[in-house]
Order: C-alpha cells, then structure tokens, then sequence
C-alpha cells in the first residue's frame, strides 16, 4: 500500500505518543425525560487505543460518543479528554457518521476544506493532501452527487482528519455500504489509524467489525457496559482465523443472550 502523504507539511508531525488522547468516563448517565439511555457507565481509553462499542439499538452507543465529541452533556457524572471535562464541542475530536453529510452545492474539497483555518490556497493544499490519504485527490473538484457511497464516506473521513484529530468517533459509518466495499474502508481505517496514532472509539453493529479493527470490544445493553473484552489478536486480522471466529461468536452469544454457549465455548 503507498505511503501516506503527511497533512500540513509546514507542521511538526505528531507522533503516537502525543498524537492520541486519553478518555475517562465517570459514572455517566443520561436522560431523556424520564428515559434513562445510560447509567453509571466508566470507561478508560488510553491514547492511541481503537475501542469498538457493539450493542442493540437503543442501547445508548451513539448517545456515549455525542457525550465525548461534547455534542451532549451528561445528566451524571462526567467526561474527560486528558483529564480535561468535556465542557461544549472538544476541539480534539471529530466525528464520523453513517451519511457522509458533504455539502452538494460544494465540490470534494471544498467539503474537507470546511473549517480550516487560513488563506484558500493553504485550505486547499491541506485538503488535497487528506484526499489523497483516502485516494480520492483526483476526484477533488467534482460534485459529491458523482461519487458512490463508499467514496462519500472517504470524503467525510478526509474531512475528519484534515483537522488532525486526536480522538475520532466513529458512529457506525460503514453500516450503509456493500460487503466489498465495507471490507475496503475497515483495511483504511486501520492504516490511518496505525498511520496517525489518533485514539478511536467505533460504534457499530457489526461484530466482525469490531473484531477486525478494535484492540477492545466493550458491549453496552440497556445504557450500562456488560462487557469489556480485549482482542488478543496480531494485525492484520485474518477473518479465517479459529481464533478470529471464536471470539466473534463469544461476542455475539453476549449480544444475543446465549450463556449456554458461552459455557460451552469455554469448554
């Protein structure tokens, strides 16, 4: 695979150590009204670690990564980045949704570009530098509506990381793409990733994802974290592997409510 072009040049280029940042999650709970979607959830992410969040609907996953981008507060407890409260939009994160969310009425980089600080010029050369990280800088002055879905959200990945994060949410941002296509942007993700040293937490409902990406597969059923379960797996991740599908299935049988196979596997 081609190396990596660095965004912002003219800037030092972090390394893992500083490039990721460190999450605490306190006792937090959440509530709609009377609905309470989380309660008394703790968590800790060390810098740098790729956490994968997997649970039913409903159960709170989404609402978790509102709270660290500072989108929400919570109704108990608290959230914080480096030991920093979270305390309205933290400025280290950035978010990645299921829609790409790109401007129509913009063309492919003008999108990424968005935000950025800095005369036109340098918002350009900086924003084709992240397309070309997604390989998609020759596709930078053409309408989103051209593009497939998978390139859309190789856009809004591009958009992520053109404003170098040290912490990307991931809120189940393949879960609308076809099989080859959802494989191609997990294998992308994991070299960014790698590539950068940001910290990632990735919602979604794909257990083979979780397993494929994340060094940590925590499960949240009914607003509360029911397991946390490291990946003792080399990377890349091979799907084939006996170890790489006892896992996934030890995963879904706590999803799905089958302790009887859980016992069994451990047997």
């Amino acid at each position: 695979m081609a190396a990596v072009p660095d965004i912002g040049a003219a800037e030092p280029r972090q390394t893992r150590s500083d490039a990721g940042v460190a999450v605490a999650v306190r006792d937090v709970g959440k509530r709609f009204g009377a609905r309470e979607v989380l309660h008394e959830v703790r968590l800790d992410v060390t810098p740098g670690d790729f956490v994968a969040i997997v649970g039913k609907s409903g159960c709170g996953k989404s609402t978790l990564l509102r709270l660290l981008a500072g989108l929400d507060a919570p109704s108990a407890g608290s959230v914080s980045l480096d030991g920093v409260p979270v305390a309205g939009i933290a400025a280290q994160a950035r978010i990645m949704y299921q829609d790409a969310r790109l401007l129509p009425w913009q063309t492919v980089v003008d999108n990424v570009a968005l935000g950025l600080p800095g005369k036109r010029a340098a918002r350009r050369e900086q924003a084709l530098a992240a397309l070309a990280q997604v390989g998609l800088a020759d596709r930078a002055d053409e309408w989103p509506s051209v593009l497939s879905g998978g390139q859309r959200q190789r856009v809004a990945l591009a958009r992520a990381l053109v404003h170098r994060p040290r912490l990307l949410l991931l809120d189940e941002p393949l879960g609308a793409l076809d099989a080859l296509t959802r494989i191609d942007m997990q294998g992308l993700i994991e070299q960014l990733w790698q590539t950068h040293g940001f910290t990632a937490l990735l919602v979604t409902h794909d257990v083979s994802e979780a397993v494929a990406l994340a060094n940590r597969v925590v499960i949240v059923d009914a607003g509360r974290i029911a397991l946390d379960r490291r990946v003792e797996l080399g990377r890349p991740r091979e799907r084939g592997d006996a170890r790489y599908a006892a896992l996934e299935g030890e995963i879904l049988d706590r999803l799905l409510g089958h302790p009887e196979r859980q016992v069994a596997r451990v047997a």
